[in-house]
This record gives C-alpha cells, sequence and structure tokens, in this order.
C-alpha cells in the first residue's frame, strides 16, 4: 500500500490529498486556508513630527507572502511553498532637517505609545488565529489514518512555526529600535530645551551687561577737566610745540641762511656757489628735519612700549636739547653741515613727539573730553608755527646775526618739559593694560580725575583689555597681517596723507616766497605768514569746542572741501596776477583760508583719529606707521615743492586740489566717526565690519558694541560646569 501510494505520488502532477488520501480541491483549499496570514508590521506606522515632515520608517520585506493562488500551500506547477509570515521590518530614519526645537515632545510620546500598543494587540491576535489554526490542523491529524499525510502536515506546521518564531523575533527587535529612538529624541528634546534657557539666560545677562555699560558710559561721560589733568597735558604738548616751532623756523630767514651757506662754500672752495645749488643745499636743510621725523616716528612705537609714554618723552627731551644746541651753534662753527645734523636730530626729537604726544593725551583724557583735548596737540604746533613766524621777521630775529639763536631756541620746550613732566603720571592704560600694575593705575586715575571714585574707569580699560588680549603685544608685522586691524591701519594712513598732501606744508615751508611770487614785497610777505600762523592759532581754538560736538568725521570733511574750494581760488589767482594789479591779495586771502579749513578739520584730527582707531595693544605699533606715513610726505612735499613750482609754475596747487578731492571721497564712505564712542565700541565697529559701511553716528540704542565677545565667552564658561552636569544627568536619564 505504500508502494502503490509512493508511486502515485511520483507521477502526479499535483499533490491532491493531504490525510488519508486523495482530497477533493475545495477540501484541501479549506483545510490550508486554516493557516495564519505572514505576520506583518503595517507600513503605515511612523512617529509624526510637527511642522519638520513626518519621519519616515523605511520597510523591508524579511519574506514575502505566498503566491496568489497557494492557499492550500501548493503552487500551480506542483512546487510546494513554505507559508512564511513576511514581516516588514522598520526603522527609524529621521526627518532629515537636523531641527529639534520645533518637535512636541508630548504629542510625540502618546502617538509612539499608541501605536506601539496597535502593533502589540495586531501581533496577539495574528498569534491567537495561528493557534486555533493549528489546533485544527491536529484535529485533522488526529483523524487521519495515513503515515504520509501525517508527515507532510508535520513538516507544514513545523515551517509555520518557524517562520512565526521569526515574525516574532523581529518584531520583538523592532519594538526594541523604536524604544531607542523614542528614547534618543527624547535626550534631544531634552538638550533643545536646556539650550533654550540658556540662550534666555544668555539673553538677561547681555541686557543687564548692557544696561551696566550704559551707566559706566554716562558717568565717564561726566567727567570734567581737573587741574592736574590740565597740567599733565600742558606738560605733553610741549613736545607738539617742538614740532611746530621747528617746521616753521626755516621759512623766515630762507635768505639769510642760503647767504650763510655761500659764505661757507666760498671760504672752503674760494669760488662763488651756483643759485642752483644753493637752492640745493637750503632743500636739504628743510627735509632732513623730515627724514629724522621718519626715523623717530617709526620709533614711537617701540620706545612707547618699553619706556612708557611719559618715560619716552622724558627721555627724547635730550635728543632735543641736542639738535637745538647744533643749531645754535652752526654759524659759530662756520659749518653748515652742523646745521643738517642738528635739524636731522630734532627731527627725530620731533618725530617721536607726534607718535607719543597723541597717545599719551588720549589715553589720561577723559571719554567726554577726549577730541577736544586731542586738539591741543594742533594747537601747540599752530602756536609754535606762530612763535616761529614771529620771531624770524627781521626786527627781533630774521637777520644775519640773529638767525642762529632763532633755530637755537628750540631747547626752551624740551628743557621746559624736562621740568614739568615728571611730576605727571604715567598713563594709566599703559600700568593697567601693559604693566599690569593696577594699584598704581588707580593711583595715577585719583590724580587726574581729583576724585577716588574711579571704578568707571578701571573697568572701562578692563573692558578694553578684555577685547585686545589676543592682541595684547602685536607687533608691526602682525599689525599689517591682521585681517580685522587692516581696515583702521588703512584710515590712519589716509587721513596721515590727507593731512600732508593738502599742500599745507608747501604754506608753512615757502608761504614767504610764495606771497612774494604772487606780487606781494618782502616785507609784506613775511608779515603775511604771520598771519597764517595767528589764524591757525586762532581757528583751532574754534576748533577745539566743535570737536565733541560736531564730530571728527564732520569737521574732516568741512575742511577737506574748504580747502579744495580755495586751492583752486590760488591757483586761478595766479592764473590772472599779471592781468589785474587786485589779485594778488585774493591769492594772499585765498591762502589763509585754506589755512582756515586745514585747521578746522586736517590739521589735528589725523593725529587724534589715529589714536582712536586702536586699543592698547596695537596702538603704539599703528602710531608708528602712521606718524612714518606722515613724515615721509612731509619730506616729499618739502624736497619736491620746490621742483613742482619750477615746472607747474602758475598750477603748483593744482596736483593738491586733486589730491583734496580724493581725500574727500574717502573720508566720507570709509572713515567712522569716533566721537563719545569708547575704545571698545571703535574696535567693534570694525571687528563686526560696520566702521567702515555707514561711516556716520548711530542713533542711541542702535548697535550693541558695548558688549564685547570676550564678556560673552565669560559667561559661557562660568556656565560650563552646569551645562555639563545637565547633560550628564540627561545621558543617565
Amino acid at each position: 500500500m505504500h508502494a502503490a501510494s509512493n508511486a502515485t505520488l511520483s507521477q502526479e502532477a499535483t499533490y491532491d490529498y493531504v490525510f488519508s488520501g486523495p482530497l477533493d480541491s475545495q477540501a484541501l483549499s479549506s483545510t490550508l486556508k486554516l493557516t495564519s496570514p505572514p505576520v506583518r508590521v503595517r507600513p503605515d506606522v511612523y512617529l509624526p513630527f510637527c511642522h519638520a515632515g513626518p519621519p519616515v520608517y523605511r520597510s523591508q520585506s524579511i519574506d514575502s507572502q505566498r503566491s496568489s493562488g497557494v492557499d492550500d500551500g501548493r503552487s500551480s506547477t506542483g512546487t510546494r511553498h513554505s507559508p512564511g509570515s513576511g514581516l516588514k521590518r522598520t526603522r527609524y530614519i529621521g526627518d532629515g532637517t537636523g531641527s529639534l526645537g520645533s518637535r512636541k515632545s508630548d504629542r510625540c510620546d502618546g502617538e509612539d505609545a499608541e501605536s506601539l500598543r496597535q502593533l502589540l494587540i495586531e501581533l496577539q491576535k495574528q498569534v491567537s488565529v495561528m493557534s486555533m489554526n493549528l489546533s485544527a490542523k491536529l484535529d485533522d491529524l488526529q483523524r487521519g489514518d495515513r503515515h504520509l499525510e501525517t508527515t507532510v502536515a508535520l513538516c507544514e506546521i513545523r515551517t509555520q512555526l518557524q517562520e512565526l518564531t521569526k515574525s516574532v523575533e523581529s518584531c520583538q527587535t523592532e519594538v526594541s529600535e523604536v524604544k531607542r529612538d523614542m528614547v534618543a529624541i527624547k535626550h534631544e528634546l531634552d538638550t533643545v530645551q536646556q539650550v533654550k534657557e540658556e540662550i534666555e539666560e544668555l539673553r538677561e545677562y547681555v541686557d543687564r551687561l548692557e544696561e551696566h555699560t550704559h551707566r559706566r558710559k554716562l558717568r565717564l561721560l561726566e567727567q570734567g577737566l581737573t587741574f592736574f589733568l590740565t597740567y599733565a597735558i600742558f606738560a605733553a604738548v610741549l613736545g607738539m610745540l617742538q614740532f611746530g616751532y621747528n617746521t616753521g623756523v626755516i621759512n623766515a630767514p630762507e635768505v639769510n641762511i642760503e647767504n650763510f651757506m655761500k659764505d661757507v662754500y666760498k671760504d672752503r672752495y674760494g669760488e662763488d656757489i651756483s643759485e642752483e645749488f644753493i637752492q640745493q643745499l637750503y632743500s636739504v636743510a628743510v627735509s632732513i628735519f623730515a627724514i629724522g621725523g621718519m626715523l623717530g616716528g617709526f620709533s614711537g612705537g617701540w620706545m612707547a612700549n618699553r619706556f612708557g609714554r611719559k618715560g619716552g618723552l622724558l627721555l627724547n627731551n635730550v635728543l632735543g636739547i641736542s639738535g637745538a644746541c647744533l643749531m645754535g651753534f652752526t654759524k659759530m662753527s662756520h659749518s653748515y653741515e652742523m646745521l643738517f645734523l642738528g635739524r636731522f636730530i630734532i627731527g627725530v626729537n620731533c618725530g617721536l613727539n607726534t607718535s607719543l604726544v597723541p597717545m599719551y593725551i588720549s589715553e589720561i583724557a577723559p571719554l567726554n573730553l577726549r577730541g577736544g583735548l586731542g586738539t591741543v596737540n594742533q594747537l601747540a604746533v599752530t602756536v609754535g608755527l606762530l612763535l616761529s613766524q614771529v620771531l624770524g621777521i627781521e626786527q627781533i630775529l630774521g637777520t644775519n646775526d640773529g638767525w642762529p639763536v632763532l633755530l637755537g631756541l628750540a631747547i626752551c620746550p624740551a628743557v621746559l618739559q624736562l621740568l614739568l613732566l615728571p611730576i605727571c603720571p604715567e598713563s594709566p592704560r599703559y600700568l593697567l593694560i601693559t604693566k599690569q600694575w593696577e594699584e598704581e593705575a588707580r593711583k595715577a586715575l585719583r590724580r587726574l580725575r581729583a576724585s577716588n571714585q574711579v571704578e568707571e574707569d578701571i573697568e572701562e580699560m578692563r573692558a578694553e583689555e578684555r577685547a585686545q588680549q589676543s592682541e595684547s603685544s602685536i607687533s608691526t608685522i602682525e599689525l599689517i597681517c591682521s585681517p580685522t586691524l587692516r581696515a583702521p591701519l588703512i584710515i590712519g594712513i589716509v587721513m596721515q596723507l590727507s593731512q600732508q598732501f593738502s599742500g599745507i606744508n608747501a604754506v608753512f615751508y615757502y608761504s614767504t616766497s610764495l606771497f612774494m611770487s604772487s606780487g606781494l614785497t618782502e616785507e609784506s610777505a613775511k608779515f603775511a605768514t604771520i598771519g597764517i600762523g595767528a589764524i591757525m592759532v586762532v581757528m583751532t581754538l574754534v576748533s577745539i569746542p566743535l570737536m565733541d560736538r560736531t564730530g571728527r568725521r564732520t569737521l574732516h570733511l568741512y575742511g577737506l572741501g574748504g580747502m579744495f574750494i580755495f586751492s583752486i581760488f590760488i591757483t586761478i589767482s595766479f592764473l590772472i596776477k599779471e592781468m589785474i594789479d587786485w589779485m594778488s591779495y585774493l591769492s594772499v586771502v585765498s591762502t589763509l583760508a585754506f589755512v582756515v579749513f586745514f585747521a578746522v578739520g586736517p590739521g589735528s584730527i589725523p593725529w587724534m583719529i589715529t589714536a582712536e582707531l586702536f586699543s592698547q595693544g596695537p596702538r603704539p605699533s599703528a602710531m608708528a606707521i602712521a606718524v612714518l606715513v606722515n613724515w615721509m610726505a612731509n619730506f616729499v612735499v618739502g624736497i619736491g615743492f620746490p621742483s613742482l613750482k619750477t615746472a607747474l609754475e602758475n598750477y603748483t596747487f593744482l596736483p593738491f586740489s586733486v589730491f583734496l578731492a580724493i581725500f574727500w571721497i574717502f573720508t566720507y564712505k570709509k572713515v567712522p566717526e569716533t566721537k563719545n564712542k569708547t575704545f571698545e565700541e571703535i574696535l567693534a565697529l570694525f571687528r563686526h565690519g560696520n566702521g567702515s559701511e555707514d561711516g556716520g553716528d548711530r542713533e542711541p540704542g542702535t548697535e550693541r558694541n558695548s558688549i564685547s565677545s570676550d564678556s560673552l565667552q565669560l559667561h559661557q564658561q562660568q556656565q560650563q560646569p552646569s551645562r555639563s552636569a545637565k547633560h550628564k544627568d540627561s545621558g543617565t536619564n
């Protein structure tokens, strides 16, 4: 019977029997339809997120469903198929946006839990159905008679049990992954909430710091001028008086100095010197002063850091006394080379003064008086010019015997400063930021402010120190290569060029001959030169209160614009002076107006704004570069103006007009307003790229420059331990 059955199994194309002989297809179908459908996870189960798009669960089929038409476990071709479960495995991919703050934790937790509950309920139902089907199958087996059919049915049951086990294991794995994803999401949401709290805390800290800084700035703006501050500024600006005096002293005795050179040359070589060569020698005497100024100005930054602002000024007086003595004994030694050497040494002295004096005054002056007191630099220069012009007339010292005394009087400012300056304190900023001597800085501030309440100044210096910690000892090369400081450095250099290439030094050095060429007599030309000095002094006094009221940028624009207009008038007067007799007076008036507008803006602002654009670290190097550029331009004008005058004749001032137009455009486009701004705020203008955009004053409350990034970093560092503890707790949970 078994053999017959085996033969029958081998010959039939399809199995028409399962238990105890052949069964009809309808009975077999009803029997095998009792098997459980494959267990699968619903593909539409996902964790929804608000506004960020639903995270996707991509399904991967572990086993495919049986092909259609095999409900009874057989295919149409006789190939038997295993009744697998076909569970689709899902995995959390995420929303892909990286945005965590937009997720709503309550909704996510509720819907995830509900999805898991539905999944487990469905799995329980399928397991129950499978159990019932297996029970029915066992009942059928118990009623069967044939061993072969029983074996086939048991194999079928075993296969389904294996598939069921795989489905249950896959479902457990999937549930575990979903749980891990939920824990990760919960941790991320906790982190987002923590970051949000820290942002709010930091915002409150910034607001408090802004309010505190605003109150501190208001208190700084209330500071006034004290007796000792006035004394210190007077002692310091004697160096700029020296600079002004030696700039103009060579002008009036031009003829006397040339006669001296002719006599020396004839005594040495026994022949008369040519007019061309004597002009060259006099140009050397004029321009070598600028060469010394270049050397001194470039050394100013090193001397300021090495010996301090006050110490550098004191040491510099040794050069001033030496140079004045050499010039004073020139005629006695019968050597014009001594004149050149004395002019060079006094040039080094004046170059150091132009670097150290503005730096010292800007660092000791209160915030609200920094502009006006900075203008005192230019006032001292103009007073020195006026003294040299008055003393240089023939009635006083403008004679063949008196001109060496005129040059030797340069010893007076040096000696006077050497006597007055030791009583003055060192720059508090230098003591606190560079030397880290806080107690000495407090003592200096108490003397300068005539008050024991100096905490606002100390805090302002500390804020500047924090803002410049990375640049505390910046060198000249580092300053040139620094992207943050490149913009203020370019502005400082162009401002210095606008002072020298405006043509003012051509007026200072050659005003007497300039007026004579316009038709005035020699005596009238010298008095017109004195008028230039007097107007410079008066207009500088006028500009002192305007400096902190109108602003640096505005005054500089007015000054450059007025100089441009009157340089055109000077050129016109030169062109038609031969046709109209009174046009020579127009030339004088235009030159005086040219000087007036120079005193309003370009005379003082370049020295002041260079010191204001830089904080404590790079300020010495910046001043050294700016002063070097100023003296180089001074030298170019001094040595080149005679040749320019010879080549262009009546069009001599036309190149200066072109330069003035260029400098006006640059100032309008690039130069920021520094009025009533702390050094920290000015630095922030360039750090955030705003310094060259608007160029003007901003309304109060429109900028948040008073809060330095270092202060925020300090606050963040203070909050770091608590932040780490919170992360640790979140990870543990």
